[in-house]
Order: C-alpha cells, then structure tokens, then sequence
C-alpha cells in the first residue's frame, strides 16, 4: 500500500526557527529574468532566426512554434516544410508518436494534408495498444473470473538485515490483465525498484497466477508513470480471462464497485463498496475517487470494477489506520496514458520489423512517461458556483507560456478544439498530448476582457517544477507558485522586508490566515532533496493577528496539483 502524499495538506507550519534547516541545501535566486524578446530590435530578430535555423532539425516543431511567435513568413514556410516532411517520414516508418506530434502541431496552423494522411495516422497505432482495441475474446463472464484475470505482484529484492538477522525483502501488490498477450496493470510505486537508477540493490519481478500461486512467471516492466502511479507489464503467457476498460466519467457518487487483489499475501480476495467522492487531489494530475471497499497493503495495482465487471479505476492508496477511506485512480487516466507507456515497445517492434539501424532517440525507447506542461500555475475560475475556465495566475520567465503570450489573470477556455471549464479538464488533455508539441488555445485577456487565442508549446515536464520555477524567477513572484502569495519590496534598506500584495485562495499562505498588506520578512530558503520540500524561514506581522511578529518555517512540496 503506497503511502499517501496528501497533497491536500499543502503545507507545514513549524512555529519558531527550525533546526532541521541547516541540514537543507540552499537555492540561490537568479541575479535576472528572461525577457519576452523584443521584436522591434533587428539584432534581436536576426538572433532569433539563427536560433530558429538551429532547432530546426532536431526540435523542428519548437522551430515551427519560434517562427509563428517571430511572424517571419519566409521563415515559417521554411518550418513547415521541414515539419511536414518529418511528419510524412513518421507516418511511412510507422512511428505514431512522431507522426502524432507533427500532425498536431501543422492542424494548430491549419495546414492542408493529403486525403488520405489523417485516416492513415489514426488507424496506425491505437489497434495495438494493449487494452485499447475494443475487442476482447477473453472477457469475463462472472466475477469469479474477473479474480482469475487479477493477479499477484512479486517483487524479489533479496535478503535485507534487521538487527542482524536476515529476512526476505519482498514487495507485494497486485494487477490484473488488459490484452492477450499478456500484458497487465499495476502501480508504479509496486515495482519502482525494477526502474528506479538510485536503487543499486536486487530486484527481480514476478506474477503469480490465482490458479497457480506457488508458481513465480517472471515479468519484465514495459512502461510506467511516476506522476500517474501506474506501470504496464508484460508475462510470456496468454491468460485465461482479460478484463476490459469501461469508462469512469460515468461513475457517481454512491455506485457500487468491488476490488480485487492481494491483500496482506492473500490471493483472490474480493471486497465490495461504493464511491464515496470522485474529485479528490492526492496526485499533480487529476483527481482521483475515493471508495469504501477494504483495501490493505497488497492491494496496490489491482481493478476497481463495476457491476458489469468492466475495470473503472486501479487502487493505488488508503490510510490504513483509518477504515473505508481508500483511494483509487480512474480508468479514465489509464487509458489515456496506455499508449506512451507502451511506447518503448511499439518503437522497438517498428526496428525489428524494419530490420535496420533505427534514427530513434535513446530518449523515445525509455520505459518512463514523459508528461508535458506550458511552465504556469493555476486554479479553476469560479463565477459563484460556474465554472468558466482555468485561471493562469502564474507563468514561469522563459517558459513556454510566457513565450506565448499568456500572463497573469488570463483564463484558458479551450485547448486544441477541446473546451476546458476546470484545471482538470486542462490536465486530462495534457495526458493525451506529448511534449514536443505545438497547438492552439483560447484565452480570455485579462486586461481587456476579449477572447484571444495563441500556439502554445509543450515543453517536458521535470519530476519535480518547483526547484526549476525558483531558479527562473525572483523571489517576488516565485512564492506565489510555491506558497499561494504575491509578496513586493517594502524596505530599500533591507532586502528581506516584502509586503504581501496578493494571497491565493486555497493556497498555503490563505491557510496561514495570511492577508493582504501583512508584513513579511524572508531570512532564508532551503531545500531538502531527500523529503522533496521547499522550507522558507521567515518573520510575519499578521493584521488578523494583531500584528504581533511571529516566526515561522513554511514548506511546500516539489510538486503539486496547480502546476500546468
């Protein structure tokens, strides 16, 4: 059973000064910001075409994205043309993914393909997803084939020493097949230790079938995602049953489902209950249901189904001390994430298909899901109980949203055709995307009330925004990310003497009780890499307080839900 990550709890409060700090690295601010370039200047521009010229064979999407924001036309139809022939040598070798990416990017310029070129690209990959087909011989008819579908994680790592005695160090969980050719569903954190390069120890994956358990089939990791919790298996075996995906934003609130899995080491256990809320935030992405069957450690990785006994959700999470509150991440999520997941095997079937050196990069063949993200922050706009869109109260220098014009106060209302009222719907787009990718959106300004639209730039992810986000910017506006506060210079004596402009709903400073117009003394920022939590040590004059100076250490984490 993982461990939550209650990313709920957005920080903690340490009244006093906190010795733990000195054992913490610090980050030192950037002396400046990246500018947005100034394309009145002629160095500048003639700077930015020989940067172009320079992405064009290796990022030649970025370079595309480049020119559009440049306006050269000469050298946008020189972007195109590199695109689409790249797009066309994607298509021909079979490589979705990059056929994907360049398709998408030309739609967002509205280039015109030939007849026949959209219907290729989407009939190329998809048929042999595991899971995603939508045919399936091997379905089951009753839920006791439904456990015979599910199965036992076994992750072998050895002997460890406690107290000088030696014991088996084993990971249990569980996970259940989507294809017949054996591949299956589990959680990331289940066998992190098959992918994770800092673990040095031993590490053997296995499955151990319901009407087999004395049996170990070893198992090899096909793909996974860290920020989903999710991996893709495979086993050289066909299975006897294959349960199928259904569709989870059909669940609500009171529906009956049932989990399968591994309780504790004891195979085939079915427990049964009901949704109890679909939109809790325990990951950086999405939201996950929260449900009252029993699930103990061992059930990690195993289906949530429903009364059709289609899978609607994987358990990923409970709080053991406490009873039927349990965590489960939707179907939904899986199955827009499969196919990067499968990737690195999709790539290397297209190599040996083709029987000759392959120009893949190292990167596109990793078992790791690279996620995108436009380098902003932001909640859901609320106009009373409406939702209207995703509000951008934060863009990183530098990064692709600033680059595209978006600012703060702006709020996103449609993304690549696809409407967005919540942060959410933004993200479940973003899981289908790939970085690399340019594609339109609608906005409506902030300043001038208009609905406008831009081409924005999927950039990579980091495991961890946070560290990277206070290395662009200056501190001024790099707490409103981390801490949910705008804070100004209110001393030009003291560097340290800020006053607080702007407060964040939701946000660790508006749980702080934090205001308006409160004084704020920051004396240091620390970073501790091993808890992954940022710590600022600061002195504040709260006016709900009655202004009386109270010390204090706030923490964040690396990562949290409002990063896009």
């Amino acid at each position: 059973m993982k461990k939550i990550n209650k990313f709920f709890i957005s920080a903690l409060l340490v009244v006093g000064m906190a010795a733990g700090l000195l054992s913490c690295r610090s980050l030192q601010q950037p002396d400046q910001i990246e500018e947005p370039l100034d394309y009145s200047n002629y160095d500048v521009v003639e700077a930015e075409v020989k940067r172009i010229r320079g992405f064009m064979e290796n990022e030649p999407v970025r370079a595309l994205w480049r020119a559009e924001l440049l306006g050269r036309e000469d050298i946008i139809s020189e972007c195109v043309d590199t695109v689409y022939r790249k797009f066309k040598v994607a298509l021909y070798d079979g490589d979705y993914f990059a056929a994907q990416r360049y398709f998408k990017s030309l739609t967002a310029i509205n280039h015109t393909f030939e007849k026949d070129e959209p219907a290729k690209l989407e009939s190329l990959f998809y048929k042999t997803v595991p899971g995603l087909s939508g045919k399936n011989s091997k379905a089951p008819k009753t839920v006791a084939d439904c456990m015979h579908a599910t199965v036992t994680i076994w992750v072998d790592r050895g002997i460890k020493v406690r107290n000088g005695a030696g014991y088996p160090d084993v990971i249990i969980g569980s996970g259940f097949f989507i294809d017949e050719r054996g591949y299956l569903i589990t959680n990331h954190h289940v066998i992190e230790s098959m992918v994770d390069t800092k673990y040095e120890g031993y590490s053997r994956l296995y499955v151990k079938l319901l009407s087999d358990p004395d049996t170990k089939i070893p198992a090899k990791v096909v793909g996974y995602d860290s920020i989903l919790d999710l991996a893709l298996l495979k086993v050289e075996i066909e299975p006897e049953f294959v349960l199928s995906l259904g569709s989870s934003s059909d669940l609500q609130i009171g529906d009956k489902v049932s989990a399968i899995g591994t309780p504790i080491g004891l195979e085939g256990t079915l427990t049964a209950g009901i949704i109890s809320s679909t939109d809790r935030k325990l990951q950086t992405v999405g939201n996950v249901f929260q449900i009252d069957a029993a699930v103990n450690s061992g059930n990690s990785g195993g289906p949530l189904i429903d009364q059709n006994m289609k899978v609607q959700a994987i358990v990923f999470a409970g709080m053991l001390q406490y009873q039927g509150l349990n965590f489960a991440i939707p179907v939904e999520y899986l199955k827009q994430i499969l196919p990067y997941m499968y990737k690195s095997a999709a790539l290397k079937e297209i190599k040996a298909a083709k029987d000759e050196d392959s120009k893949t990069d190292d990167q596109d063949l990793s078992l790791k899901v690279i996620h995108p993200w436009l380098c902003a922050y932001g909640h859901t706009m609320r106009s009373g109980s409406k939702k209207t869109g995703l509000e951008v109260q934060y863009v990183m220098p530098g990064g692709a949203a600033a680059l595209s014009g978006l600012s703060m106060g702006d709020v996103i209302t449609e993304i690549d055709g696809n409407s967005v009222k919540t942060l959410e719907d933004f993200q479940i787009y973003q899981l289908s995307a790939q970085p690399g990718t340019m594609v339109s959106c609608k906005y409506k300004d902030a300043l001038e009330g208009e609905e406008k639209s831009c081409l924005v730039y999927f950039e990579e992810r980091p495991d961890y925004p946070l560290p990277l986000i206070y290395k662009s910017d200056f501190i001024d506006n790099s707490f409103i990310p981390i801490f949910g506060m705008q804070i100004t210079r209110s001393s030009t004596e003291s560097k340290k003497v800020y006053k607080i402009t702007k407060v964040i709903r939701g946000s660790v400073a508006d749980e702080m009780s934090f205001s308006e117009n409160d004084q704020l003394g920051v004396y240091s920022v620390k970073f501790d890499e091993e808890n992954k939590y940022i710590m600022a040590q600061i002195m504040i004059q709260r006016r709900k307080k009655g202004l009386i100076d109270v010390g204090m250490v706030l923490s964040a984490p690396y990562d949290n839900p409002y990063y896009f």
